[in-house]
């Protein structure tokens, strides 16, 4: 049984049009379990990928590159009967009333009247973990701009997903110890919400460093000059093969 991670988009927010949005899909026989943020080019390639709507996403942060696909999503959702109040949204609790005022809080959800942005979903609030499909996913903070609005995830022993962070040496400590593959954001230059090489390579020691899957970048230019660089820069529509998760993760028999 085959786990993997799907990379549906890895440019930073002014490079989505030609990288994609940053996300991906956490896979288990190549079958989509998970979608990791939403965009609106993310949303995209989910469907061309698979040929159906994602059933489960996972809310990083809400800046628009990340959650803008969840408006045709409730669309989708809303008209479809059978996905109707069933595509579940795990957003961490410092996260949902952000995300509420940035989609749900408008007053006519449809033009007609007589709906509420969530009816199109089933919410899961989360704080340091939740299960899905008969595995427990940590949750993590992370540092992007203000406290408590960004956060990661991590399947143990399998992979860890940053999200939108500047370095973060001892959330990694704790939650990349055991081999994971660590999807890093990264550019070439950082800047005051988001790491660049250099950061990483000040702050990491070099075997975290060998684990990074680096993504959120500006150009296909930094790209190869993060790879002139020594590092494994991910691409659109790459799939990379993940360790199968720890044990613990899995719902005891």
């Amino acid at each position: 049984m085959s786990w993997s991670l799907r990379l549906l988009g890895v440019g930073n927010s002014q490079a989505a049009a030609t990288l994609g949005s940053a996300a991906a899909v956490i896979e288990h026989n190549r079958q989509p379990l998970l979608l990791i943020d939403c965009g609106q080019e993310a949303l995209s390639a989910y469907v061309e990928q698979y040929g159906a709507w994602p059933e489960a996403v996972f809310v990083t942060h809400v800046h628009m590159d990340h959650v803008a696909g969840l408006e045709r999503l409730f669309y989708k959702a809303y008209f479809t009967p059978e996905l109707r109040g069933k595509v579940k949204l795990y957003v961490p609790v410092g996260v949902l009333p952000h995300l509420h005022k940035r989609l749900a809080e408008y007053p006519q959800a449809i033009a007609e009247g007589g709906a509420n942005w969530w009816d199109a979903f089933h919410c899961i609030p989360v704080t340091d973990g939740f299960w899905h499909h008969g595995r427990h996913y940590e949750v993590f903070p992370v540092r992007h701009h203000l406290p408590d609005t960004a956060f990661g995830l991590r399947l143990r022993g399998s992979v860890v997903w940053t999200g939108d962070t500047r370095p973060i040496p001892e959330m990694l400590a704790k939650f990349a110890s055991e081999g994971e593959v660590v999807a890093h954001d990264c550019a070439l230059h950082g800047n005051p919400s988001h790491s660049g090489l250099d950061d990483l390579q000040r702050e990491y020691p070099p075997q975290l460093l060998s684990r990074c899957l680096l993504y959120h970048y500006e150009s296909g230019d930094a790209r190869e000059a993060l790879r002139a660089r020594g590092m494994r820069v991910a691409e659109a529509g790459h799939v990379v093969e993940l360790k199968p998760p720890s044990p613990e993760t899995a719902v005891p028999t």
